[in-house]
């Protein structure tokens, strides 16, 4: 991708969608630089699952401070996939603090910075993505997908509360999606759509090229 093809795409969707998998194959059939959301160097990752209450708002700061950093990144190469971005990262935090898991004054601190974050993100000469792809699919997929792959941390298993915060997160994704206004968007659906299967990644492919090129015509035409 060269010239007027450089774009910014955003991966967005619960725990377990599938994102990085996404990621890497839009990133490689697009020709574009993939930027992926580590979890072998989040130190803190496994120790919030263990004990949420603790560790909260360390890992929503965390998140925080790595998706700004790949987002600024992103918008000044102008040709890349990120698997997940900033936008997402406010819902993750509210779920926790509906959960109680943190307190008013780290909710308040975080929406704080977050607020910050995102007047440098509008002072960029890029300010956007140019598409973000939401990968929308039923609670069981999405259960089905974390089982799989195994993470033993993630695993339901004998852990309800765990369940009960995949279940939360879940219902309130369809409204963070509807209230998104940042960029041009599309929906796949997990339940349908196999990257596995040859017919379903072309398909899917053609999906993002298609929507690419409508939002190209719009902003030729603005």
């Amino acid at each position: 991708m060269k010239g007027d093809n450089k774009a910014v795409i955003v991966l967005a969707g619960m725990i377990g969608a599938g994102k990085s998998t996404y990621t890497k194959f839009i990133s490689e059939a697009l020709g574009s630089e993939a930027f992926y959301e580590s979890v072998d160097d989040n130190r803190i990752l496994e120790n919030f699952y263990e004990n949420p209450e603790r560790w909260a708002f360390s890992l929503q700061i965390y998140f925080l401070n790595t998706r700004f950093r790949s987002i600024k990144a992103a918008f000044k190469h102008e040709n890349n996939v990120l698997d997940r971005s900033i936008y997402e990262d406010a819902l993750f935090t509210r779920i926790n603090y509906e959960e109680g898991n943190m307190s008013d004054a780290e909710m308040e601190t975080y929406l704080d910075l977050l607020d910050n974050m995102m007047e440098e993100l509008d002072s960029m000469p890029k300010k956007s993505p140019d598409l973000l792809i939401y990968l929308r699919g039923s609670l069981d997929t999405v259960l089905n997908r974390i089982e799989k792959r195994g993470r033993s941390f993630e695993q339901i298993e004998d852990n309800s509360g765990l369940l009960d915060y995949y279940t939360h997160l879940h219902s309130q994704y369809d409204s963070w999606f509807n209230a998104y206004d940042k960029s041009a968007t599309l929906i796949i659906d997990i339940n349908q759509y196999d990257l596995e299967k040859l017919e379903d990644a072309e398909k899917v492919l053609n999906m993002v090229t298609e929507k690419l090129e409508a939002v190209r015509n719009e902003h030729s035409v603005g």
